[in-house]
């Protein structure tokens, strides 16, 4: 917690807050001295929130309606009801403003899985699903346990990137994101399951759709990046620094409307191949899709899919398609004008902010279809003029040219190190602008969200004539250092005569279980997967388990028969580059044998369970509470299974809170090793079989700077 300047208030001094005329509550100003004024905009914030994200789920027909998939890309309903109030929870036991769970086995099932990440577990078989009352029950304990932190912890102002408060904004702004993903979803679904609500009234208004046209938009210099300073949340792609000369280009004044979308449909579009990129040609043959997907025919007429209901199709409504569908349109529109259609980079977005004077929502009415402000639908796009042009902001997103990509200085949040970085991939494209229902951080013009091509989102766009397209900053190649010291670490040389350390882990591994069941395996702490690739050598399948979704972002890429590339600091600025496959490492037949997932240690998903062999590699001295994984990790494993775990013991309160180290430390005056500890904790259901031995590791940093650690092995059979 926080020192210094803090201020406590009693629950009962906060204003309630109950639903009213007004406004959607915007993002509060973090920057805010009085600290009982910063307590009540939060509590604001975070109450209406959460209210309006349950009166979404009041638009679901039936308890039915939250177990069936809208679309097989992601979970059922019921998982995302209740995934946004368990990532407060797991994110406040991260930020220590809270020492204990709610509900263990919810804030496992509802942890991840909401991207199209080969992590994440989308089989129905591994979940029980909970009722939507006992989710509900559960929103309402997060809801007090939140409500309670905002009334009475210790509050020092302001608020920032490194106060424990912003663990709790994290928590109010994901659930915005959500706010607009599962109403997205619940449009996917069959229109059967959904049903209209007074919170989430569509727009009435419809017309003939105006002509499009083209807009000069002047040459310009773009400066985007977010100081840590800045009084607004933001993600961590928000932060760093950009800047670019952009020459002059035209844009069209409208987001293209349904209207002018048809043409494109009635010219074969969606046939005829030369309109579309080689992904894009992938997709349409998967998919067959003849027309955007929220359009039907019906009797000869077009209608538009709405989220609760179908209307006849309004013209002068924003088109919305994917990434794939707006750049066919383009690539016709080029051919059919003989200009050099496309769609804009995420640099000439900005110049159209600029041109039309654009400013972040403030407390009044946007001018824009944004915020919830108006509607829970699009609307005519030329309803809302913004300078020269209409919908820069608003109404739906618009889809750029621009792959996702980090600025100059970016670095993950310690507690949230996920949220970008696995979208750094070149297939996850930004849009701009927000939609109808884009709130809070999302309605800022710092905003950064990317998706995969093929995804559907309230999503349009608006087409530029330019030049050709430059390229993106970045590379195919990892420059996080801490990811490429790992890549070097499991995947890279030898230094010093030192073995490989996860190979030789798994060398001392098979060794000692001699002729025992080699059919299932768990590398808990897999990190980059090293160790998950040797084990498959010898077993029939093995799951690879981290926290950290960078880290197994590296081992997916290289069972996917990919090459790693990445980047090692050498001095300085200077760098080497380096590459790695399995084939290079003899592991090429060990692809097909290995799984790898995202997940907590102290806190594993039920599926995980039934395994011969358990290698937790120098996890447990990065545990939030190793006493809590070692009294559970026998639930893992078969009778007569084998634990081995392994570390150096580098006991960090950064890591573990003092009080829940197990080891390292005097008691009744004599010293207590983290062996006494492990004996102690395991003691009841395991026996040590073998160990203590020593095992060094080094790991590189640069040319000439290396850590060179010895990590204490032990072996432990469950026994009972």
């Amino acid at each position: 917690m926080p020192t210094g300047n803090t201020s406590v208030r009693k629950t009962s001094e906060l204003t309630d807050v109950s639903p009213s005329k007004r406004l959607f509550t915007r993002t509060p100003n973090l920057r805010e001295e009085n600290p009982l004024i910063l307590r009540q905009q939060l509590h604001e914030y975070f109450v209406t929130t959460f209210d309006r994200y349950e009166s979404l789920f009041e638009t679901l027909a039936s308890d039915l309606a939250y177990y069936e998939k809208p679309i097989s890309l992601r979970h059922p309903l019921i998982f995302y009801f209740g995934h946004t109030a368990t990532f407060f929870v797991n994110k406040l036991l991260l930020a220590r403003m809270i020492d204990t769970r709610i509900n263990p086995r919810f804030e496992s099932i509802f942890a991840v899985g909401v991207d199209e990440m080969s992590w994440d577990d989308l089989n129905d078989a591994h979940y029980q699903w909970p009722t939507p009352a006992e989710v509900k029950a559960y929103r309402d304990k997060v809801r007090a346990l939140v409500t309670h932190l905002i009334e009475t912890a210790p509050l020092q102002t302001p608020v920032d990137w490194n106060n424990p408060w912003w663990a709790i904004i994290m928590g109010i702004e994901h659930e915005r994101i959500h706010l607009e993903t599962s109403s997205v979803l619940i449009r996917q679904h069959k229109l059967a399951h959904v049903k209209n609500h007074p919170d989430w009234k569509p727009c009435r208004e419809t017309g003939h759709a105006p002509v499009n046209g083209l807009v000069k938009v002047a040459a310009g210099t773009v400066t985007l990046g977010k100081e840590k300073s800045n009084p607004y949340y933001g993600w961590d792609n928000e932060y760093g620094t950009h800047s670019a000369d952009i020459p002059e280009f035209q844009a069209s004044k409208f987001l293209v409307s349904n209207q002018e979308f048809l043409e494109f449909v009635e010219a074969g579009g969606y046939k005829n191949q030369s309109h579309w990129e080689e992904e894009g040609l992938g997709w349409v043959a998967f998919t067959r899709a003849q027309h955007p997907t929220f359009w039907l025919k019906k009797n000869g007429q077009w209608y538009l899919r709405l989220m609760t209901e179908e209307i006849p199709m309004p013209w002068d409504w924003p088109a919305e398609v994917n990434y794939h569908e707006a750049k066919a349109f383009c690539n016709w529109k080029k051919v059919e004008t003989g200009l050099a259609v496309r769609l804009p980079t995420e640099d000439e977005w900005y110049r159209l902010y600029a041109a039309a004077g654009l400013q972040n929502p403030g407390p009044h009415k946007a001018n824009g279809n944004i915020h919830l402000d108006y509607w829970a639908s699009s609307c005519p796009v030329n309803k809302f003029p913004q300078g020269e042009f209409y919908d820069v902001v608003g109404n739906v997103w618009q889809w750029t040219e621009t792959p996702i990509y980090p600025f100059a200085g970016f670095d993950v949040h310690t507690i949230y190190d996920d949220f970008t970085t696995p979208t750094f991939d070149e297939r996850h494209n930004l849009i701009k602008g927000g939609s109808w229902i884009s709130c809070g951080n999302e309605a800022l013009v710092e905003s950064r969200y990317a998706f995969r091509r093929h995804f559907f989102q309230h999503a349009g766009f608006r087409y530029v004539v330019s030049g050709e397209l430059k390229p993106v900053p970045g590379s195919h190649y990892e420059t996080d250092k801490l990811l490429s010291e790992y890549a070097e670490f499991h995947y890279g040389d030898e230094y010093f005569g030192v073995a490989n350390f996860p190979k030789a882990l798994v060398s001392l591994a098979i060794e000692t279980l001699g002729d025992s069941t080699k059919a299932k395996a768990l590398d808990l702490g897999c990190a980059s997967g090293r160790a998950t690739f040797e084990l498959a050598k010898h077993f029939d399948f093995v799951t690879g388990v981290d926290f950290s979704a960078r880290f197994i972002g590296q081992g997916v890429h290289l069972s996917q028969n990919e090459t790693l590339r990445y980047t090692l600091a050498d001095e300085g600025e200077l760098v080497q580059y380096k590459s790695r496959s399995l084939s290079d490492l003899g592991l090429e037949r060990t692809k097909d044998k290995v799984e790898f997932f995202q997940g907590d240690a102290c806190n594993l998903k039920p599926q995980f369970t039934g395994y011969d062999f358990i290698l937790a590699a120098n996890l447990i001295d990065r545990l939030y509470s190793p006493a809590k994984f070692l009294h559970a990790i026998h639930e893992r494993l078969n009778i007569g299974g084998v634990l081995m775990l392994t570390s150096p013991y580098t006991w960090l309160t950064e890591h573990t809170p003092r009080e829940e180290w197990i080891g390292g430390f005097k008691k009744d005056g004599e010293s207590f090793t983290t062996l006494d500890g492990l004996k102690a904790h395991l003691g009841e259901h395991f026996e040590l079989i073998k160990g203590p031995l020593e095992v060094p590791f080094v790991i590189r940093e640069t040319k000439r700077k290396f850590q060179h650690t010895l990590s204490e092995v032990t072996f432990w059979k469950r026994v009972k």
